[in-house]
């Protein structure tokens, strides 16, 4: 990323479709460290190309769950991982691929959990919706929407009381911020002040429901009513996603308390693709095309060498033709350890708690 981050002064691009241009005004804090465009480029490409494959197999039979998928909506994902250390904790959404991706999780244990292979992260047991990968860092991803901001919460409250230097960071969705467990969720992280980054992917349709038809105020209202510094950000442009999500972030580690950031982005496809059976029609095309006037790679791409941009290309196809092929080539579960991993295990009584 150059110095300098290109912030700017308003979101003429999301002029579209009833959306009204904002201000942002995020910049990198100094001594943050910021990742190379060229590897956000890969980022995103491989997440677009990993849900592509995706759709193949949904296609194919071989995902017979379907999935939600969130292209066009790579750059939040991208960016705001790029944001958090290692050791920093993400809860996810159901259209959360991109975030165990962004988040270090493995690409072909990914796919294998979603074509509900035992190699999968999660033994095949999570699927596309319920994916969790703690070896990376992704906790969980709620299938009730917005209930992750109070797990997140809870879990920032952990972290703090251990003295543990961990930023969570928790997506969902714009369909979420009418849920009473996320309001809870804020209200705890702003009274204890937690290190927390509450980011809301605002891509216009809770399913179907055009967020201004579902939404009494704004979503960044949400957050300052409870005292959470809150704003909106260009969810299309990876780096201004990740200068505002490093500001959150250090902001958090350094005991600034929580922040709520709205991306205001869009999915290309369908809420899931159930969509491309049933052909639900409640979008323009034109306000799609509008979108993709201001897609995420191609903004990105114009800032990276176009030689190295091909060769990332060609790396990444390679790369998941693998994914592919170790997904699919992977034994499925034995139905008779259907009830395996059903109850959690290991768990004690506390100290003067009695069975």
């Amino acid at each position: 990323m150059a110095d300098g981050v290109a912030v700017p002064a308003a979101l003429d691009g999301l002029a579209v479709a009833g959306v009204a241009a904002v201000p942002a005004s995020a910049t990198v804090p100094a001594g943050v460290t910021t990742p190379d465009s060229l590897d956000l480029y890969r980022t995103m490409r491989f997440i677009r190309r990993f849900e592509e494959r995706a759709i193949d197999l949904v296609r194919a039979g071989e995902i017979f769950s379907g999935i939600h998928p969130c292209i066009g909506q790579e750059a939040v994902a991208a960016g705001a991982c790029a944001a958090l250390d290692p050791d920093d904790i993400v809860l996810s959404s159901h259209r959360g691929h991109g975030h165990l991706l962004a988040k270090g999780s493995d690409p072909g244990r990914v796919m294998a959990e979603m074509a509900g292979r035992v190699t999968g992260i999660d033994k095949g047991r999570g699927g596309s919706f319920h994916p969790s990968d703690f070896t990376s860092g992704v906790y969980n991803a709620t299938g009730t929407v917005g209930h992750g901001a109070g797990i997140a919460a809870g879990i920032a409250w952990a972290a703090a009381k251990a003295g543990e230097p961990k930023v969570v960071l928790s997506f969902f969705g714009d369909g979420a911020v009418t849920q009473g467990a996320l309001l809870e969720g804020f209200n705890l992280a702003g009274l204890w002040q937690l290190p927390v980054v509450y980011i809301c992917e605002n891509n216009r349709y809770a399913t179907t429901l055009p967020v201004e038809t579902a939404v009494a105020g704004t979503i960044t209202g949400r957050g300052e009513a409870f005292g959470i510094p809150s704003s909106v950000v260009d969810g299309q442009d990876v780096e201004v996603v990740h200068a505002a999500v490093a500001e959150a972030v250090a902001r958090a580690r350094s005991g600034g308390g929580p922040s709520l950031l709205e991306m205001r982005t869009y999915r290309y496809h369908g809420h899931h693709t159930f969509e491309m059976l049933v052909r639900l029609r409640y979008r323009e095309q034109a306000e799609i095309d509008a979108w993709k006037e201001r897609d995420p790679l191609d903004i990105q791409a114009a800032r990276v060498d176009a030689a190295a941009r091909e060769r990332v290309d060609a790396e990444v196809e390679r790369e998941l033709d693998e994914v592919v092929r170790f997904a699919v080539d992977s034994p499925r579960p034995d139905p008779a350890d259907a009830m395996d991993h059903y109850y959690a295990d290991g768990f004690r009584p506390r100290p003067g708690v009695s069975l």
